[in-house]
C-alpha cells in the first residue's frame, strides 16, 4: 500500500470509525486511540482484535512523526 492509494481515503478504524494514517512499516495507525493495525500481503487487517495498543508515549510520538501525509 502506498500513500496515494485511493483506498486510504475510505478506510476507517473499526473502533471509532475515524481516519487511519499509513505508516512506512506497512501498518495503519489511529493516533486518537493509539492503535496500530498491520497490513499483511497488502491487505489491511482491520478487525478490532488485530489492532495493537501503543501504550508507550515515546513510541506514540515517533509514530506521529512517521505518519504519511
Amino acid at each position: 500500500m502506498n500513500p496515494d492509494d485511493p483506498l486510504l481515503k475510505i478506510l476507517a478504524c473499526p473502533l471509532d470509525k475515524g481516519p487511519l494514517h499509513l505508516l512506512p512499516t506497512d501498518a495503519l495507525y489511529n493516533p486518537r486511540l493509539r492503535r496500530r493495525y498491520p497490513i499483511v500481503d497488502g491487505i489491511p487487517q482491520l478487525l478490532p482484535s488485530s489492532g495493537e495498543q501503543v501504550t508507550d508515549e515515546a513510541e506514540h510520538l515517533e509514530l506521529l512523526k512517521r505518519m504519511a501525509p
